[in-house]
């Protein structure tokens, strides 16, 4: 399978030169904006990093416009529930949506999706980007990725790997791992990231992708074991620590997070938005707090985001169809 390049080696360089005169004209048009309170949507359940970034940039984003800044969590569907919310609200600015990776993924992996992924929304900006750690089951008896492989060689189909739900960024990582590697392994999906790492510590599943946050303490206390990060470059807080990519080459995905408003939002209102979220999201103290959690925060132009956005379904689409992806 030829090689995949996703965002952490095809957008990074593109996609942070903000055209801030341009973008600070717009934004001063946006005449009496906010006068009220902002709500974003989060379409996972609490807890999680994606929520954790939600809630201090929610905060920041209170401070700087004067008005509360309130999030919701609203998941299900594989995100569909939070995600078509934003798209049949209001396109006035008071209704934003953290967007996933899993944004790009629905489109090609699930049927009659209530929403384009394009068409319905006004993007604001992306804002971060953390590749994932594979870890598997305590009992497990491999070390290496390459031990993982060679025991699915083995075993065709014994062994499953969990996932915070189907079509989401750990459930396309199992399946690139099964692509590149040329092996099958059953995918369980999960309605949130505790279970999921719960049955990989009962070892009810045999390994898993979790961001860094979500698994640090198990890895920690020697409850699972990691054995290798998705970025195309080794994680900073887990150097130590080998890319599957140095294994399966090509191999390269990441989580990322980004923001974004129902169609039709006024431009004047997206640009005050995006101006206010990149001074956020580039501030040195948001850096080093997330860059120790293995997050590396961004903050790009609109266009850019939603260019990544359509880089990334073609990406996906792509794999999904080559390897006969299917939801279970």
């Amino acid at each position: 399978m030829r090689a995949i390049r996703t965002l952490t080696t095809a957008v990074l360089a593109a996609t942070l030169a903000v055209p801030a005169l341009a973008w600070a004209q717009a934004a001063a048009s946006a005449d009496g904006y906010p006068k009220k309170a902002i709500h974003i949507v989060v379409p996972y359940t609490a807890g999680a990093i994606n929520d954790v970034l939600a809630r201090r940039v929610g905060a920041k984003l209170s401070e700087a416009l004067k008005q509360p800044v309130i999030v919701e969590n609203r998941p299900g569907g594989g995100t569909a529930i939070g995600t078509e919310y934003v798209a049949r609200a209001a396109p006035d600015g008071y209704t934003l949506l953290q967007i996933a990776a899993s944004h790009s993924v629905n489109p090609s992996l699930v049927p009659d999706l209530p929403y384009d992924s394009i068409k319905d929304f006004s993007f604001i900006t992306l804002a971060a980007t953390s590749p994932y750690v594979l870890i598997v089951a305590p009992a497990l008896p491999v070390k290496t990725v390459a031990d993982l492989v060679a025991m699915a060689k083995a075993k065709p189909g014994a062994l499953s790997f969990s996932s915070t739900g189907n079509g989401g960024t750990a459930h396309m990582m199992g399946e690139l791992l099964n692509s590149l590697g040329g092996v099958k392994t059953l995918h369980i999906p999960y309605k949130g990231g505790a279970q999921a790492t719960t049955d990989l510590v009962s070892n009810q599943v045999q390994f898993s992708f979790s961001t860094y946050t979500g698994a640090q303490s198990f890895i920690k206390a020697n409850r699972v074991r990691a054995i290798a990060t998705t970025g195309a470059k080794r994680m900073s807080a887990l150097p130590d620590l080998p890319t599957i990519g140095e294994t399966l080459p090509g191999y390269d995905a990441a989580g990322w997070w980004g923001y974004a408003a129902p169609a039709g939002t006024p431009p004047a209102i997206i640009a005050r938005l995006n101006q206010e979220l990149v001074r956020i999201l580039q501030a040195p103290e948001m850096k080093e707090t997330f860059s120790a959690e293995g997050v590396e925060m961004l903050g790009t132009t609109p266009d850019a985001f939603k260019q990544h956005i359509q880089r990334e379904m073609g990406v996906w689409g792509k794999l999904v169809k080559d390897a006969n992806i299917t939801v279970n």
